[in-house]
């Protein structure tokens, strides 16, 4: 997005934190981790950041809400159930003036559309684990995956993790109450 980041771990329990819908579980998330990192950074320091960018996502199949797969076979049953099916992606991004305090947040969804996945790809991405590590298991930009994607109705930058229409527009509200 032609930024600089410094990027930080939050550290939170997120499992801590529950809400019944996809949107709100996200936000209060991010939220969260906005509160934990602010927390963390010391009032007197010289080069004291502008803003703070704190995200989350979830994937919703059939109403239900997928985090990161706690195992290989959690992993597998998500991407399966994805085969000729769809899947969606509810992404957060909230946006903290660190000089005023003012914060805003806001949520995009993408919904995704399958061809097959064979059992070849699903075996070939569990091995090389990075399924393991996303919400949903789901990479749609990974090239085994590419030629399963039947349509993406969104952006792809959405499902990656951080939506840069939803960035671009908070951090500019943000930046506008200074």
């Amino acid at each position: 997005m032609g930024y600089q980041f410094t990027l930080m771990s939050a550290d939170i329990d997120e499992k801590s934190i529950r809400k019944e819908k996809p949107e709100e579980l996200v936000l209060a998330l991010a939220e969260a981790k906005a509160e934990a990192i602010v927390q963390r950074i010391p009032d007197d320091v010289e080069d004291k950041p502008t803003l703070l960018v704190t995200c989350d996502q979830v994937v919703v199949y059939e109403d239900a809400v997928r985090e990161k797969p706690s195992s290989v076979v959690e992993a597998r049953e998500y991407i399966r159930s994805y085969s000729k099916g769809h899947t969606a992606t509810v992404s957060s991004v909230v946006v903290t003036n660190l000089n005023t305090g003012f914060r805003k947040g806001g949520v995009d969804r993408v919904e995704i559309y399958f061809n097959e996945i064979s059992e070849e790809i699903i075996d070939k991405l569990i091995e090389e684990g990075m399924v393991l590590r996303v919400a949903g298991a789901l990479l749609i930009e990974h090239p085994l995956i590419l030629p399963c994607i039947k349509q993406v109705v969104g952006t792809t930058d959405s499902v990656m993790g951080l939506p840069k229409e939803l960035t671009e527009k908070l951090l500019k509200e943000v930046l506008s109450t200074t």
